[in-house]
């Protein structure tokens, strides 16, 4: 998987990312439509108003199939947020996880902001352990039904 491209969003991405979290969600944690709606809204919004300066989109191609995608979007004037990241099951283990990673926040650094944060799901392991191994730290988390199945949310920190 040497050969993996990060590319900025572009046509056809967003319905791609909509469909592979709403799918993936669906059938891993039993997640309902509304979550697919968030997915479909965090795009919209994305599309129609993010800054280039200070935000950005990665996919992750492997020739002409999409393994991966994260975003780094302005929270406020020194806190980048991460967004919609997510390998497919087939890329998950490569190290594309951690790439990702490491090129998301390598930007935000490189932009000035201080620190960047996230909000997942405790039942995420293999991310929130990447996070962990990353100097990520928990924050905050609350008991919440959401997406049709009560969940743990979870808000991660780091300093940049």
């Amino acid at each position: 998987m040497n050969d993996i491209v990060l590319r900025d969003l572009a046509i056809g991405d967003a319905g791609w990312l909509i469909q592979q979290h709403a799918e993936l969600y669906a059938r891993d944690e039993g997640f309902d439509a509304s979550f697919e709606a968030l997915v479909a809204e965090i795009l919209a919004n994305y599309i129609r108003d993010h800054d280039p300066a200070c935000e950005r989109a990665w996919i992750a191609w492997h020739g002409d199939v999409r393994l991966g995608s994260i975003f780094c979007v302005r929270l406020d004037e020194d806190t980048a947020k991460l967004r919609l990241f997510l390998t497919v099951p087939a890329a998950r283990g490569t190290g594309l996880g951690q790439r990702l990673l490491d090129e998301c926040t390598a930007w935000a650094r490189a932009r000035g902001y201080t620190r960047m944060q996230l909000w997942t799901h405790e039942s995420h392991k293999a991310a929130c352990a990447l996070y962990q191994r990353n100097g990520w730290r928990c924050i905050a988390q609350e008991p919440v039904h959401n997406f049709g199945v009560d969940l743990v949310e979870q808000t991660w920190e780091i300093a940049l």
